[in-house]
């Protein structure tokens, strides 16, 4: 039975590999990875001010608080803007390194502006709404970006641009080559936003949101949805397939939009929305619940597991565990199979269910920064319960929940170390 099972997987690892290095995930994840250095700024501006708006006397610095929702506005409230640029970018840079990825997104820019509805002050004033601009613009940004960066590379593959003299300089060569680009698609989304007005949703971005945004939230943004990625984020890491660069790219735009609602909500002084996010994910299954595992290892019989421990102790605490990970190995390892795959999926219905009960805060949507260690990790959401519940989880649950898959195996690679010592002595 594990022979066909692991037979099965060798003939489906060469798809999974190429879903994992596909150009349009792998652009889709660096273009939200890259947005994380503006997010966390904003998500610290909006913990200052709900720390703030506690205390009194600091509630009274009104230009501070002014200033703190401006850093929330140009970060958060503006999360789509950065991920079209930048989605536009990664995949010009995959797709074709000889092109200019910065035309790229200059241009997916202007094309997610194209089809933003222009609004007007109470005085009057022509102004962009900031509706679009954050995580409900995520997903059209995504789709803007896609596309334009495709109708760039094939403009530019067709030789439809402006050709330039041999000694003209490369910069103003690529400006007059990116001229004919912009002015076709410039053209095609304002046909888009034109054909969009006369629709009952009046925008682009109304449709994406309503059609597809919306109904995925419902859908990907469960506990249910959580469970089920968790499970098979892990077979793939079982069968030696890095199930994070499967998984994660496919639910990072929404769960992080799921976040950012979260933190909108805090800003104006209400109940984030969302329990679960990508922040709630990373930070319950951090370093995959090995660290349980290496601590049992740093009190087993076999020499063998002691020595993986002490090495993957201190990577583990910082959540690096691809030491005990292909030092155990838990790939294809059957013994440790069951809590390998399971241990994150528990660890998150215990999360879930504490936070439901209200027992642990509601996390903000601040996103953890990898490399901060056990417990630090979780302070970024402002509350002492997640630091808690993330030292329980990884320090108490953990190792219970590999005790009795690991015992047995140290106990039985115990046995063969003896075995092999005697046989040597003889």
């Amino acid at each position: 039975m594990k022979e066909k099972i692991i037979q099965f997987f060798n003939k489906i690892n060469p798809w999974f590999d190429k879903m994992g290095s596909n150009a349009y995930l792998q652009a889709i994840s660096g273009a939200m990875m890259s947005t994380l250095g503006p997010i966390f700024i904003g998500s610290i501006a909006v913990l200052i001010t709900v720390l703030m708006n506690m205390v009194p006397s600091l509630k009274k610095l009104t230009q501070v608080t002014e200033l703190l929702g401006k850093v929330n506005t140009v970060t958060i409230g503006a999360m789509a803007i950065y991920i079209v640029v930048l989605m536009a970018y990664h995949l010009v840079r995959r797709l074709d390194r000889d092109e200019d990825p910065i035309s790229a997104g200059i241009i997916a820019l202007m094309s997610f502006l194209l089809i933003t509805p222009i609004g007007q002050t109470v005085d009057k004033a022509s102004a962009i709404p900031s509706t679009w601009l954050g995580a409900q613009g995520v997903f059209s940004a995504l789709i803007i970006g896609i596309v334009s960066a495709r109708l760039y590379l094939l403009i530019k593959r067709k030789g439809w641009t402006i050709k330039m003299p041999a000694g003209v300089p490369p910069m103003v060569t690529r400006m007059f080559e990116s001229l004919i680009p912009t002015i076709l698609i410039g053209l095609l989304f304002i046909i888009i936003d034109f054909l969009f007005g006369l629709t009952s949703f009046g925008s682009m971005h109304q449709f994406v949101y309503s059609i597809i945004q919306e109904p995925l939230k419902g859908i990907g943004g469960t506990i249910g949805a959580v469970i089920l990625l968790s499970l098979i984020q892990q077979i793939l890491w079982f069968f030696g397939i890095h199930g994070t660069n499967v998984i994660l790219p496919l639910v990072t735009p929404l769960w992080l939009s799921m976040d950012v609602e979260n933190l909108n909500a805090i800003q104006a002084g209400q109940v984030p929305p969302n329990i679960v996010g990508l922040a709630f994910f990373n930070i319950i299954t951090f370093g995959g619940m090995a660290l349980g595992l290496i601590l049992l290892m740093l009190r087993a019989k076999s020499k063998q597991y002691r020595e993986v421990g002490k090495i993957a102790l201190i990577p583990g605490l910082f959540g690096i565990t691809e030491p005990v990970i292909f030092g155990t190995p838990l790939v294809l390892n059957f013994n440790l199979a069951i809590p390998f795959i399971t241990n994150n999926t528990i660890a998150l219905i215990l999360a879930y269910v504490l936070t439901k009960w209200h027992i642990v805060a509601q996390f903000t949507g601040v996103q953890a920064i990898f490399g901060l260690p056990l417990g630090f990790h979780a302070a970024v959401q402002g509350s002492l319960s997640i630091i808690i519940l993330q030292l329980f989880i990884q320090l108490i649950l953990s190792p219970i929940l590999w005790y009795p898959w690991f015992k047995r195996l140290d106990n039985k690679t115990y046995e063969q170390e003896l075995a092999a010592t005697n046989e040597g002595e003889k």
